[in-house]
């Protein structure tokens, strides 16, 4: 097959996006999107030769909070912090988190400022110098979470912005600039993401294997890619880990003491109005979920019965080791409009009849629902249809994967091609929007994260063994 990668003029990395395709064989429904053609070859000639096993880190330094309660290492390529949970309430823990952060990384406002107000002008471009739109959302938002997340998120924003407030760029973090920086997904948006799970005769192990790709706004000098963190939450049988971005408490990948791994996808809600008035934040209730549930059904019916309480539509990809799944989330708005649903999928749900899934013992997880019948995301792009069909290809190409050669798989595209220097116009699996690849081996236990550079994705990813779940 000649492994040919497509470009769209309209489509984007994020969810969304809006273009026509062909990819060999497929053909995707005949829509009035412009149509597209081959552009490049962006399939590497030889598949990088990984090990099973990641690349432990080393630690660069270290510092504690006055409290001992947040204990942080600067790793090689992640910050590793630790909150102990079992010594102090919620507030103490995010002021403990907070100053031990300001420790480590002294330049943290300089350097995350900037990415809010991008952000925030990502989703309202018409902005001036009135923000309380903004702040009308992210107050109510942080008002709507559990009482510990709450207490947490509030203590949070007080010790970084040393009683600071308002929206302004003057280099320091305000109260209300930090509650935005945690609610991005639910407030403003902007993340694509996929996902695939391979088990039983698709593994050698026979054993699952867990894969998330994070496809995160980078910030315009990839700020964020400095701040990779792997957070451990003590608390006893509701200890969990966090893989997200330093200073921040909502939960965008996560895996509990029990192995039940867990991570946000973003999706659209189509015409359906955008409500965040009495709403709930779908990162810190999957937070909740994994510290409340020991398997990943558990997690993803709970995720499925609130649904309908979210800002917006959205997915939650998880697995346990023994099942896989894909909550499908559609908010209430979308549910009473007909057009979505709701539901748990797994690998035996019916699909739509526009896509087609050729391998048992794996599931996909892209940016559209997948489920028959549901909001169709499909003809409304390639993105969503060109990564899935990819997926489907590699995984029906190889009969049985170890880690390595799935780490040489969803590594296979060259992310900076160098095509006219157009890389949004190129719908690859790992892109330059991709933060971090993260691989859950359920044979060993053991995590790995290929954290994307603060220089910007790298054609050959390392990736770092995190330790065991």
């Amino acid at each position: 097959m000649d492994k040919r990668i497509l470009a769209a003029a309209a489509a984007v990395m994020l969810s969304g996006c809006s273009a026509a395709a062909t990819y060999d064989g497929f053909e995707e429904p005949v829509q009035s999107s412009p149509a597209v053609s081959a552009v490049s070859d962006t399939y590497r000639s030889e598949l990088i030769g990984y090990a099973d096993e990641g690349i432990p880190d080393k630690c660069l330094e270290t510092v504690t909070s006055d409290d001992g309660i947040c204990t942080i290492k600067k790793m090689e390529h992640y910050y590793d912090v630790t909150i102990d949970y079992e010594r102090t309430d919620p507030a103490g823990a995010g002021r403990a988190y907070i100053q031990a952060m300001r420790k480590i990384f002294p330049d943290y406002d300089e350097l995350v400022e900037p990415y809010i107000y991008e952000n925030i002008m990502m989703a309202f471009p018409a902005l001036k110098d009135d923000y309380t739109p903004v702040e009308a959302r992210v107050t109510a938002l942080a008002a709507s979470l559990r009482d510990d997340s709450r207490e947490e998120l509030y203590a949070i924003a007080e010790e970084m912005s040393g009683g600071e407030h308002g929206f302004v760029q003057d280099g320091r973090i305000s109260y209300e600039e930090s509650l935005a920086a945690h609610l991005v997904p639910e407030a403003l948006r902007g993340t694509a993401c996929s996902a695939l799970s391979l088990w039983g005769q698709k593994t050698e192990s026979g054993d699952m294997i867990a894969a998330r790709f994070l496809d995160w706004n980078l910030g315009s000098d990839y700020q964020m890619c400095a701040l990779h963190t792997v957070l451990h939450a003590k608390k006893g049988e509701r200890s969990f880990t966090g893989i997200g971005f330093l200073g921040l408490g909502s939960l965008i990948s996560g895996i509990n003491d029990d192995g039940v791994f867990g991570a946000i996808l973003d999706l659209g809600s189509g015409s359906t109005p955008y409500e965040y008035e009495n709403k709930r934040c779908y990162t810190y209730e999957l937070r909740y979920a994994l510290e409340e549930f020991d398997t990943a059904k558990e997690v993803g019916q709970y995720m499925v019965e609130n649904s309908g309480d979210f800002t917006w539509s959205h997915h939650i990809y998880l697995a346990d080791g023994r099942k896989t799944y894909c909550a499908e989330d559609a908010t209430a708005a979308l549910q009473a409009s007909g057009e979505g649903y709701s539901v748990l999928r797994d690998s035996s749900t019916p699909l739509m009849s526009s896509i087609h899934w050729d391998s048992p013992d794996s599931l996909c997880v892209v940016n559209a629902f997948a489920s028959e019948g549901n909001f169709d995301l499909w003809s409304d792009g390639a993105n969503n249809y060109v990564r899935f069909f990819k997926y489907n290809d590699w995984v029906s190409s190889t009969d049985r994967f170890t880690v390595g050669s799935l780490k040489s798989i969803l590594t296979r595209e060259r992310v900076n091609l160098g095509v006219n220097d157009d890389e949004a116009q190129v719908n690859n699996v790992y892109n330059r929007g991709t933060s971090q690849i993260i691989i859950v081996d359920y044979h060993t236990g053991n995590i790995q994260v290929a954290f994307t550079p603060p220089t910007g994705p790298a054609d050959e990813p390392v990736f770092t063994d995190i330790g065991h779940f």
